[in-house]
């Protein structure tokens, strides 16, 4: 039975009409227990999927990882060296682990979005299903910034300090380990700093944040820059402002897309108004 035919059915001639989103979501409602059902049967198959993934990015682990270690040969260094038995193994646990991840995203999140959207009103969903849309594809763009970009760049000066100092040959010999913590630092990194502009979007639209507190909050957000990619980056000066600097572009891009969404909206509130007022 279909949302309008509850509220058909429920009011009697004469009464009130009954908004159809409400009564769409008085219609999904249900005990605690049955929520929590769901939401274990939601979790199944979204590490379901998660292990599926795993499973099929564990064989081709060495395949991957030769495609993460591009940048480093890139700059000369085709050597990676590992100290521990037990290390080189562990690696590929997670390159797979971390490929599974990206893999199955979509799953996860269309899992969240099936668990949330029948709570949500009509003009709710609307408004969320584009940030969901959006946020694999921000994410991929930030990964790939930071392989493409950031990467190499962070490289190219770290393996400057070899050479000859003090008459003392100085040679890198970086481990598979350290070097795959850094890749994937990066990666996350940036791919989650792309996510930045939907964050912000999202506030905004729930009324927690307003555009002018965000244009008032830039010089903070300057100094939490610095501080996201000091934690997140190696402690190195070019590395962490590789992240500084994207961070702050994209809370610019934000903003102004904040402004550009809001006049929009005040556009069609206008036009709205104005064919209601004209309508007889």
């Amino acid at each position: 039975m279909t949302a309008e035919q509850v509220v058909t059915d429920a009011a009697p001639d004469g009464a009130p009409d009954v908004d159809p989103d409400k009564a769409s979501i008085d219609a999904s409602r249900a005990p605690l227990l049955d929520h929590l059902v769901e939401l274990r049967r939601r979790l199944l198959w979204s590490f379901g999927a998660l292990l599926i993934g795993f499973i099929i990015c564990f064989n081709f682990a060495r395949e991957i990882f030769a495609f993460l270690v591009q940048p480093l040969l890139a700059e000369g260094q085709g050597t990676l060296v590992y100290t521990q038995l037990f290390e080189a193994f562990f690696v590929e646990l997670k390159v797979a682990l971390f490929a599974a991840v990206f893999i199955s995203f979509p799953v996860f999140a269309t899992q969240i979005w099936r668990f949330v959207a029948p709570g949500l009103y009509r003009n709710e969903r609307r408004a969320l299903l584009p940030f969901l849309l959006a946020t694999p594809v921000l994410f991929i763009a930030g990964a790939a910034a930071a392989y493409y970009g950031a990467i190499p760049i962070a490289l190219r000066f770290l393996l400057g300090f070899q050479g000859n100092v003090g008459g003392v040959e100085q040679e890198a010999l970086p481990g598979v380990g350290n070097y795959l913590d850094f890749v994937m630092h990066f990666v996350l990194a940036f791919g989650i700093a792309f996510l930045l502009p939907i964050l912000l979007m999202l506030l905004e639209r729930a009324g927690i944040v307003t555009l002018a507190q965000l244009r008032a909050s830039r010089r903070y957000m300057i100094v939490a820059a610095f501080v996201i990619a000091a934690i997140f980056t190696p402690p190195d000066v070019i590395s962490q402002l590789l992240l500084a600097i994207p961070l702050i572009l994209l809370y610019e891009a934000a903003l102004v897309a904040i402004a550009l969404s809001s006049r929009k909206g005040a556009s069609g509130k206008t036009a709205s108004a104005a064919a209601e007022e004209a309508a007889p």
